[in-house]
């Protein structure tokens, strides 16, 4: 390796790809294992936590990286593909070690941690935490400002103590690019005390979006953990069929409190979807596509459309319904396709422009016949009308897929299988 290769700060190595030597991707770094050691000892790298295409996390041996260059890491080849356990001896850097309040030695004054270096020792494969880059001053999220500065590992102390009041500033900046499913698997596999640290740090339409990724375990745990009407101000930013899924799995008690926490027409919302069985349309739509009148114009349409909030499915078309437009609404009029309006002008009114042979759905209309509807007509999104002929919302083929899934497929990888035959 050259030797301007040779320190790496860890931070940079989030999400960095890992390839073989015959330029196969392996997978992307998610964190460094370290061994700490006693007498102020530099802590000893054990080797990297690998995320392979199927999302299950591996352990590479630091014996086994040939390479840290140009923002890629070179392994020998040789990977076992055994799921990574952290063991009692081990800690995580991203993990466990970034926001940590440790103490300058000479002068006694805390600091936060905001990044370590690791340096690979001369003529060896082993490497060794070196350095700290820590900032004085008081740590949190809101605090940026205090001088930063590169201490020796030897520097410091308190990396060993049991930290009651970590922050996570440093992490989630590391993270900060990161898709809400990949933050979610980050989540995933933190401790339950570093995982409300970090879900507490995240602002609410973030926290929303990954939580909508999580497990329904890893949910309600970050639910359960923040001030009540937090977790109300999060359940109204996520998208109203998670959080009605979300809030069903809580005691009776725990959901009527926070309703009541809500906006009144969020809590509304709430309790149509939560009234309706889970399999089926009502329990899978969302309440919340995008609503037209009849005299709206393309200009409209699109404009709506064009708002980064949407999910591509809810994006892919608009409903024109009669006032109130608002689910549950006026009567539902038809459907106006996305690729529709791109080849109309923009004054043309959408009420000319419907497709009304598409049939809406019943919101008692069972999964497989949802499925079935999507599937048949080539659909990523279908209306659900009520006997009154009102739009009560839209079944997004990506809320059919998370209840045709396993109900641990989050936990669960996709390839695993295939992963196995292949380590055999």
């Amino acid at each position: 390796m050259p030797a301007g290769t040779s320190r790496v700060f860890v931070s940079h190595l989030s999400g960095v790809r890992v390839f073989d030597p015959n330029g196969d991707q392996v997978g992307r770094v998610r964190d460094v294992v370290v061994m700490l050691r006693v007498g102020g000892r530099p802590p000893r790298v054990l080797g990297l936590v690998v995320e392979v295409v199927s999302r299950r996390r591996i352990f590479l041996p630091i014996t086994r990286v040939t390479g840290v260059e140009s923002g890629q890491v070179i392994t020998t080849g040789v990977v076992n593909m055994q799921r990574f356990e952290q063991r009692p001896t081990e800690t995580l850097v991203l993990g466990e070690l970034l926001d940590r309040r440790v103490t300058l030695v000479e002068t006694g004054e805390d600091v936060t941690v905001l990044d370590v270096s690791m340096v690979r020792l001369a003529a060896r494969r082993d490497w060794e935490i070196d350095k700290a880059f820590v900032r004085r001053g008081k740590g949190g999220p809101l605090r940026r400002s205090g001088l930063t500065l590169t201490v020796e590992w030897s520097a410091v102390t308190g990396f060993s103590l049991d930290e009651h009041a970590q922050g996570a500033e440093a992490l989630l900046a590391t993270f900060d690019q990161l898709r809400a499913a990949d933050l979610a698997n980050v989540l995933h596999h933190l401790s339950p005390k570093r995982r409300a640290e970090v879900a507490a740090a995240l602002d609410d339409d973030r926290l929303a979006d990954v939580l909508e990724e999580l497990p329904d375990d890893d949910q309600v745990e970050i639910l359960g953990k923040l001030k009540q009407e937090r977790a109300a101000d999060v359940l109204e930013a996520m998208d109203p069929d998670d959080a009605a899924d979300l809030l069903a799995e809580l005691p009776v008690e725990e959901q009527e409190r926070l309703l009541g926490l809500m906006e009144p027409h969020e809590a509304a919302d709430m309790r149509r979807l939560m009234s309706y069985e889970e399999r089926t349309a009502g329990g899978l739509m969302t309440t919340e596509p995008i609503v037209l009148r009849p005299d709206a114009t393309v200009a409209d349409a699109l404009a709506r459309v064009r708002n980064p909030d949407l999910s591509p499915a809810l994006a892919a078309q608009v409903y024109v319904c009669r006032p109130p437009d608002e689910t549950p609404t006026g009567k539902y009029l038809g459907t106006v396709h996305f690729q529709r309006l791109l080849r109309d002008p923009p004054f043309t009114l959408v009420s000319a422009l419907l497709d009304s042979d598409l049939q809406p759905l019943a919101p008692d209309t069972p999964l497989p016949a949802v499925t079935s509807f999507l599937a048949t007509y080539n659909m990523v999104s279908v209306p659900v009308v009520d006997d009154s002929g009102s739009l009560l919302g839209a079944v997004t083929v990506d809320d059919v897929l998370d209840h045709l899934l396993p109900e641990d497929w989050r936990e669960t990888e996709l390839h695993e299988a295939e992963l196995n035959e292949a380590d055999q």
